[in-house]
């Protein structure tokens, strides 16, 4: 439907505020902050829920994992095996065979770790590959009214960026960090298994070293959570502003908006400037505590080799000190701060997937989707109409129609006219059950519109409005939306019973033409005269014209007034104009006024009615001496194109 004829009208009956974003729910505030935890077992089981049809991809990436954790510790075993037995005892032949070994280990852990960072990262995408599919299905099912209060650019943070937090929480999160604490679990345990003495003198910085990494998680993932908050703020400003670049650029606009970009932008940029401060103070102190460790190490190691100078000093395993010990303890220490430096990180990782699987959740679990309990979708409709004493507001109880009646026969033509915010569109969007009604009732052929099923009945509707969107696509599939019930020819002898064939075939490509984003490459009649061979192709039982000719030059409006006569036969019309003099021809003319229905009957009658609603609504376009301008085609069922 016209969306801006929707907001007009819901301007005249609403507050401001009935306007702003939900916090939290469905699109989230875009300036609240999400929580989330790192480990939210609920939450990560709804995701692994998506994990499912991959099982075999996640169980061979998490054995992959467990195996490079177990593998690494090969590295310092050969290395101390080579120094204290084949170099110390000149064999050659036992060296080129360690060597040997470690490349081999070398080598296979190179192909485990590529195949296990391909397994992960494909089965992150696989899995927002099928949530981004949800999400979309979900967020087309929503009524309008969730759209009214929801920013399209936080829809859009959430369905892009978002999901690509969930995709880390596989890449970089969840296996990840089980591989890490794996690894520096076993070695751990191979320090203290080869001397436990050595090994606790050296770890004596650890409970440090942990207790800094859980102060800089729980900093970076405040940190990050504002990050995402200004994302979402910095791409609804974007939408928003590149929707309406034509109004910014009328009225001169782009100074006082630029300086709003450069304040949202300054807010994002403060944020990613305040996350990688943390880094830049957790990091070196990693590297004072790698550096007293390594100290340790090497102090108290070489003091016990020195105290003996037969270098016979027993450990508890009955092993000595000897340099192959203190060169593995080194490898196994580099490999013991290297997972450690990355775990913070990547628990923020997999909490930052948290807090995005949180808010996508709440998107899929928005429960204003459009009720559809219909069964009914056999054959062709008639086209009868009837409203029964209606009621509706957009919101609580602030009525927008009041106890609405009014009957329409197949085939007959209904005009609604009053002024902006009267309650015109708003009567369409119920009957194609946009919003559903407060009170009384709607029917369709002698049967509650709620008893159709929801695509069975607007398929039967075809809604031509003033503001015409057309996607970055051809003509044709703009005309018939990608249905592949809907011909070529179809499409062809449509446009020439509207009128619009020449000049379509004028274009480059002919019905191949690229009209890009929203038609910009078109005028507004050409745009229009789409619209209706759209209408036309799908050949509905019921037409609506929302203002379809108001932002048309003359001739492209008697062009287009004939393509609404060729519509208009054998079909109900449902016609809103603001020039009376395109519809002096309807069955009956009803006149709005703040949601009531102040005056019904035909032009003729209508104007009968001193000091009526309809008769200043006509005084107002016509003078005394006669119609203001010629007069256009009136709407005629009997007339061809």
């Amino acid at each position: 439907m016209n969306k801006n004829k929707q907001e007009t009208e819901k301007k005249a009956d609403h507050t401001a505020n009935q306007k702003a974003p939900p916090s939290g729910g469905g699109g989230g505030s875009a300036g609240g902050t999400v929580t989330g935890k790192a480990l939210d077992w609920k939450l990560l089981k709804r995701v692994m829920h998506y994990v499912k049809p991959y099982n075999t991809t996640f169980i061979i990436a998490g054995f992959l994992t467990v195996f490079l954790a177990v593998s690494a510790l090969l590295q310092p075993i050969l290395i101390q095996h080579t120094l204290d037995v084949d170099i110390l005892n000149d064999n050659y032949d036992g060296l080129v065979f360690m060597v040997g070994l470690m490349v081999a280990q070398l080598f296979i852990q190179t192909i485990a770790q590529y195949y296990q960072t391909y397994l992960t990262n494909s089965l992150g995408q696989s899995v927002i590959r099928d949530l981004r599919i949800d999400i979309f299905n979900h967020i087309t099912s929503l009524r309008l009214k969730y759209f009214d209060r929801t920013p399209i650019g936080m829809l859009i943070t959430r369905t892009v960026s978002d999901l690509e937090t969930i995709a880390d929480i596989f890449s970089e999160g969840l296996i990840s960090i089980m591989g890490d604490m794996l690894l520096v679990v076993a070695v751990v345990g191979l320090m203290l298994f080869k001397d436990w003495k050595l090994a606790l003198i050296t770890l004596i910085p650890m409970p440090f070293l942990f207790a800094s990494t859980y102060v800089f998680k729980e900093a970076i993932k405040s940190s990050f959570q504002e990050v995402r908050t200004q994302v979402a703020q910095l791409n609804t400003f974007l939408a928003e502003h590149i929707s309406g670049i034509s109004v910014i650029q009328l009225f001169a606009r782009e100074d006082q908006e630029m300086r709003k970009f450069k304040s949202v932008n300054l807010k994002y940029r403060d944020a990613n400037i305040r996350s990688n401060w943390y880094y830049s103070i957790f990091f070196p102190v990693v590297e004072i505590l790698f550096a007293i460790c390594m100290g340790l190490l090497v102090w108290y190691g070489c003091k016990r080799m020195l105290s003996d100078s037969q270098q016979m000093a027993l450990t508890t395993s009955g092993k000595g000190i000897t340099p192959g010990l203190i060169t593995s303890f080194i490898v196994l220490l580099n490999m013991l701060f290297r997972p450690i430096r990355q775990l913070a990180d990547k628990f923020n990782t997999l909490q930052m997937g948290m807090v995005g699987a949180d808010r996508i959740f709440k998107v899929l679990d928005t429960d204003e989707v459009a009720v559809d309990n219909g069964t009914l979708k056999t054959g062709r409709l008639q086209g009868e109409i009837q409203f029964d004493k209606v009621w509706f507001a957009y919101n609580d109880e602030n009525w927008v129609l009041k106890d609405i009646s009014f009957h329409v026969k197949p085939g007959e033509t209904l005009a609604l006219v009053g002024a902006t915010g009267a309650g015109k569109s708003s009567t369409i969007n119920i009957l194609n059950r946009f919003y559903e009604i407060g009170k009384g009732s709607a029917k369709v052929d002698g049967r509650d519109i709620r008893e159709y099923e929801v695509e069975f009945l607007r398929s039967q509707i075809a809604t031509v409005i003033q503001d015409v969107f057309l996607f970055t696509d051809t003509i044709a599939n703009n005309i018939s939306l990608n249905n592949e019930l809907i011909t070529r020819e179809q499409i062809i002898a449509a446009a020439k019973d509207v009128g619009a064939h020449e000049f379509i075939e004028r274009l480059p490509g002919g019905y191949d033409y690229n009209v890009m984003e929203r038609g910009s490459t078109l005028s507004a009649g050409q745009a229009q005269l789409i619209s209706f061979i759209r209408a036309l192709v799908y050949n509905p039982a019921i037409l609506v014209l929302d203002e379809a000719t108001s932002s048309v030059d003359t001739e492209t409006e008697i062009l287009i007034q004939n393509a609404i006569n060729k519509l208009m036969q054998g079909r109900t019309a449902i016609v809103i104009a603001h020039r009376l003099s395109t519809i002096q021809n309807a069955d009956r003319i009803i006149v709005l006024d703040h949601g009531e229905i102040m005056e019904m009957g035909t032009h003729q009658e209508l104007l009968k009615i001193e000091h009526g609603h309809y008769r200043k609504l006509y005084d107002l376009q016509f003078n005394s001496a006669g119609i203001a301008r010629e007069p256009l085609p009136a709407l005629s069922k009997g007339e061809g194109s």
